[in-house]
């Protein structure tokens, strides 16, 4: 007993404190980013939009890629539903950069190197070495919409593209006859 919580408090202190879960209608965690090119973005130059923010553990690795590569072909349609979609990772910008022009990636890709994005939304993996998979969807008033917790790399912009067009359809009146 006494090894188990020596060895969780080292890989609390290693990976270093995570926020606590997210839940959807939270207020999404507020950032200030650099991105491939070199430049900054931040959560609150989107505001009154819809935003796909995917979280995935390296760049340039197999199921990376493909899921990328996925969010990438798909990327017309999810503009076309008012979103705007951004990839994060721990990775270095100049490897986003590399990830990002070695596949034609044509949105913006996070380097959250200090990890301080991946502790706030909670996707820090243990010992802090990658962030989990994970996909969140903001809603045009900052709320999370939705959380994908297990992604499916291959089609994830067909997932994505599914549930941003649920929340986004108006709800139906059941009338009285």
């Amino acid at each position: 007993m006494v090894r188990m919580v020596l060895i969780a408090g080292w890989l609390g202190i290693a990976g270093g404190i995570q926020s606590m879960a997210l839940n959807i209608g939270d207020v999404a965690p507020p950032f200030t980013a650099t991105i491939a090119d070199g430049t900054t973005l931040s959560l609150k130059d989107y505001e009154g939009q819809w935003v796909v923010l995917y979280f995935y553990p390296k760049a340039d690795t197999p199921g990376c890629t493909k899921q990328s590569c996925s969010l990438r072909d798909g990327y017309g349609d999810i503009r076309a539903e008012g979103a705007v979609l951004l990839g994060a990772s721990l990775d270095s910008v100049s490897k986003q950069l590399a990830f990002r022009e070695k596949y034609d990636l044509p949105f913006p890709l996070i380097a959250d190197e200090n990890k301080v994005i991946a502790k706030a939304y909670n996707v820090l993996a243990p010992l802090g070495i990658f962030a989990h998979r994970k996909t969140f969807l903001i809603d045009p008033e900052g709320h999370i919409a939705h959380i994908f917790s297990s992604v499916n790399v291959a089609d994830h912009d067909a997932e994505v593209l599914a549930v941003l067009r649920s929340l986004k359809a108006p709800e139906t009146s059941i009338s009285e006859d």
